[in-house]
């Protein structure tokens, strides 16, 4: 399994840099030929599931996921977002934080632990470092953009 922390500071309010980043929909335009649909109904909360499907036709690939903890900010306290992957080829987890950062900025913090199944162990340090780029890349244009 790859695990990986990413780490950002964002010139927003810490309940603007919260809603950029689980806004679900908002992550499709993050990663080339992406989509991702919210299959159950609206406010976000435990237990509310999407899946992220990127490719093209026969050649895609599903992510269904899971949120198992759902505690947005409130009164200058962190919020955290647990995801579960549910798929039987993308399996692990990720966890979304914000939290008050200097000068009014807001601290994020991305850590997940991802596992490829057609991939043998020894291909992990590979997708650790592949998957770092690509979420990197999409943390940062999820906070850049409003």
């Amino acid at each position: 399994m790859a695990n990986f922390l990413l780490e950002r500071t964002a010139p927003l309010p810490i309940d603007e840099a919260w809603r950029r980043l689980t806004e679900w929909p908002r992550h499709a335009g993050t990663v080339p030929l992406t989509r991702v649909v919210v299959t159950t109904g609206p406010p976000t909360r435990q237990g509310t599931r999407f899946v992220a499907r990127t490719g093209l036709g026969p050649l895609s690939l599903s992510d269904p996921m899971e949120v198992t903890v759902w505690r947005p900010p409130h009164d200058g306290e962190p919020g955290l977002c647990r995801l579960v992957k549910r798929g039987r080829t993308v399996l692990g987890w990720a966890e979304l934080e914000v939290r008050p950062g200097p000068g009014g900025r807001t601290r994020v913090l991305w850590r997940e632990e991802l596992r490829f199944r057609p991939l043998p162990a020894f291909c992990d340090p590979l997708l650790e470092r592949m998957a770092r780029v690509v979420f990197g890349r999409a943390v940062n244009k999820l906070l850049r953009t409003p």
